[in-house]
């Protein structure tokens, strides 16, 4: 096990101790070491001669696990073996003692591939395992897992592989096969393997059978990858503006049998590594690659601005994202290099241009927001009143003063004097009103839904002033029984949903018939004389009505 020492020191901790586990999930991607590592445990809990919480791989029951001649230790494959039948016998199974072993183990590799009914069969031995019994599951989709089957393992997530880590075990393997594998084609290995063991030992079996000396570029031609060298020149190509010289590349990786998404994948993380060594003081951690390729990434990083790549790498992601909805994929990422480049052999945005944009955009944020202080400044100074300002304090006409017409001299006999009416404040002029074609409606619905309201309503029209509809009725006791019964409410709440908002409900007045006019009474002449003669005039209603002036 390599790279994964906070899961095997654990491990070899609970072993040394006697304080094992009943379940076991190991959760981690492709490679990682989950089956390798409950191979290794199931001899852990197993041996009979344990070193230092290992297994000794030399007593009976190691040779026996590894051989898979004891059938104490199961393995099965959830992929294939997910129903529930499955896991039923094999929990009749473990009811039973180990034969030679300590433990019974039970490995289910894949155990997110099991179906409900199986998981309910496993939890149901998992809630009161025997002493006797060890379940160690593997998944790569624990997510998948029931929270029910998680709560009751103890989890080990493992970790990718360091790249390090992984070229160092396949040069032991090179060397113990008696095959020369260099130091720097074990690091392309690793980085290409992207943390996955069994991933880099595989493509090592196909180097080994391509070449006795394995080489970078013998791993490069294997793995269809277009190498370091081929991406500092086409970036170069791509940063300097030469649409020839690096479509000139592309065609040539082509043409070695190197897969466009293969070429655009490298690409972006060539331009992904020098972002990186833009913005990182020490991108040794986060970049796989050797010494001398990490100098000239922070080379070629120091001289783009960081603009310039992110806008590159936006467009090689878009062209990875089309590679796949698209006929032709060379058609594609050549037409991404044309724009990377900018067409006609000039760069897309100059660096000069970009470096000064970056520059400035503190420097026009701060003459914006200068700008914003001087407009206020202008609106708050005397005699330069913004618009709205104006107009609010521009001053109203003044109102022309009443001529009064002197009054005429008296005659021989003076006419009675008549108290002048007071003048009376002209009313505001009402919103005009509008016709309400949706009343005819709200009256048939009213009729299928509310008929002791359409009883009521029946035979009115209705327009709208504004927000407030005028509702003219024959019925006489309309308005008193709109204030009654909640039928007020009622009816808004129709015309609200008829009109889609609120509105005020008002009945209109019915028109007065236009009095005749006629001559002054009696009662006005005596008011009017008396006045004339500067008589004091005292009025009290004796009349309940008091509209009523009989009784003064």
């Amino acid at each position: 096990m390599i790279s994964q020492e906070h899961i095997t020191r654990t491990l070899q901790n609970q072993v040394r101790e006697g304080k094992v586990a009943h379940a076991y999930l190991f959760t981690g991607s492709r490679g990682t070491g989950k089956t390798t590592c409950s191979k290794i445990l199931a001899k852990a809990v197993n041996c009979l001669g344990p070193v230092d919480g290992n297994p000794c791989l030399e007593c009976a029951v190691c040779k026996g696990i590894e051989e898979g001649s004891i059938l104490d230790v199961t393995e099965m494959d959830a992929a294939s073996n997910n129903g529930v039948n499955d896991i039923r016998s094999l929990r009749d199974e473990a009811n039973f003692a180990p034969t030679v072993c300590k433990y019974r183990v039970y490995i289910i590799d894949e155990v997110h591939m099991l179906s409900q009914s199986a998981f309910n069969a496993l939890l149901k031995i998992m809630e009161e395992p025997p002493p006797h019994v060890l379940f160690i599951l593997a998944t790569t989709e624990p997510h998948k897992v029931p929270a029910t089957i998680i709560s009751r393992c103890q989890r080990y997530d493992f970790r990718r592989i360091r790249p390090e880590d992984s070229a160092e075990r396949l040069l032991y393997i090179a060397g113990e096969e008696g095959i020369t594998l260099t130091e720097d084609a074990a690091g392309l290995i690793a980085r290409l393997s992207n943390g996955g063991m069994r991933d880099a030992l595989s493509l090592l079996d196909q180097c080994m059978a391509a070449e006795t000396e394995v080489t970078p570029q013998v791993v490069a031609d294997t793995a269809g990858i277009a190498g370091r060298e081929q991406m500092f020149a086409l970036s170069d190509a791509v940063l300097s503006g030469d649409t020839a010289k690096a479509l000139t590349l592309v065609t040539e990786l082509y043409d070695r049998a190197k897969e466009i998404d293969r070429i655009c994948e490298e690409l972006t993380g060539h331009f992904r590594d020098m972002l990186i060594c833009r913005s990182v003081r020490d991108p040794s951690g986060m970049v796989v690659c050797l010494p001398d390729e990490l100098e000239r990434l922070r080379k070629q990083a120091d001289s783009t601005p960081p603009e310039r790549i992110l806008a590159v790498l936006d467009d090689l992601q878009a062209c990875s994202a089309a590679l796949g909805k698209v006929p032709d994929k060379k058609v594609e990422l050549e037409m991404t290099i044309i724009r990377l480049c900018g067409g006609g052999g000039k760069p897309a945005v100059q660096p000069q241009a970009e470096a000064a944009a970056s520059a400035d955009v503190a420097a026009l944020q701060a003459r914006i927001g200068e700008l914003e202080r001087l407009i206020a400044s202008l609106s708050s100074a005397p005699g330069r009143l913004a618009p709205a300002a104006a107009a609010r304090e521009t001053p109203l006409p003044e109102e022309q003063p009443v001529r009064v017409a002197p009054p005429e001299p008296p005659k021989s006999k003076p006419e009675p004097v008549r108290p002048a009416p007071a003048p009376e404040p002209e009313p505001a002029p009402e919103p005009a009103t509008e016709p309400l074609p949706q009343w005819e409606e709200l009256l048939r619905e009213m009729e299928n839904r509310e008929p002791a309201l359409f009883s009521l309503m029946d035979g009115s029209t209705a327009v709208r002033s504004g927000k407030t509809v005028i509702i003219s009725s024959p019925n006489p006791m309309l308005r008193g029984m709109l204030l009654t019964n909640n039928i007020g409410a009622k009816l808004a709440d129709l015309v609200e949903q008829k009109l889609g908002s609120r509105h005020k409900l008002r009945i209109a007045k019915k028109a007065q018939p236009k009095a005749a006019e006629s001559r002054p009474s009696a009662f006005q002449d005596i008011l009017s004389r008396a006045a004339g003669e500067g008589v004091e005039i005292r009025m009290q209603n004796n009349d309940r009505n008091a509209g009523d002036s009989s009784g003064i």
